[in-house]
């Protein structure tokens, strides 16, 4: 639903209305997309909940998105549109992994998860996989949109460049911090055979 609205705002805002208008509410939408990097990536970072997790980092994505939309440049609007092809891959692989994790566990609570690598090696892989995928890391699909919105923010609005980058730093570590704290570290009891 997230890149649904991001799609119509490139779709129909864009072409619909003059360039005034779009100048006019262009700080007050620069401001709320930055708020919501920023925001979504505090949530993120403080969540146990793993679906929650992901949807506070999405949120965060998706406000990345539209900075590069009112860059009103045109490699910013092509790293928004990016961007949110490659987060629908990578957060509907993220919430498919979670879900397959809660429903063999019936619980959602990174808490009770840890040492998953060594038990669960091929789905620790594909979740790695898709968490870098998901902050951006070099080599996936998350990366280059994430540099041409940050290429198209220093160029057109460089004053937003320290709440977008703050925003990015705290998703990397919520997503990071959920990884570290679910494939590593001891086995907890939930899914340990008792003897």
């Amino acid at each position: 639903m997230l890149k649904l609205g991001g799609y119509g705002i490139v779709r129909f805002m864009l072409p619909l209305f003059a360039t005034e208008v779009h100048l006019y509410f262009r700080p007050l939408a620069l401001f709320t997309s930055a708020i919501g990097v920023i925001y979504g990536g505090i949530c993120a970072l403080r969540q146990i909940d793993l679906k929650r997790q992901i949807a506070f980092s999405s949120v965060s994505h998706m406000s990345f998105a539209i900075l590069g939309v009112f860059t009103f440049t045109e490699i910013g609007i092509k790293g928004a549109v990016y961007l949110m092809l490659s987060h629908g891959l990578t957060s509907s692989a993220l919430f498919y992994l979670i879900g397959v994790l809660s429903d063999r566990y019936h619980t959602r609570s990174s808490m009770a998860f840890g040492g998953l690598l060594g038990l669960m090696p091929l789905f620790s892989f594909f979740l790695i996989l898709a968490s870098l995928a998901n902050v951006g890391f070099p080599g996936t699909s998350g990366f280059l949109p994430e540099l041409f919105i940050l290429v198209s923010i220093m160029s057109s609005t460089s004053f937003i460049l320290f709440p977008a980058l703050l925003g990015m730093l705290l998703t990397t570590a919520g997503t990071l911090v959920t990884l570290l704290r679910l494939l590593f570290g001891h086995s907890k009891s939930l899914y340990t055979k008792s003897t």
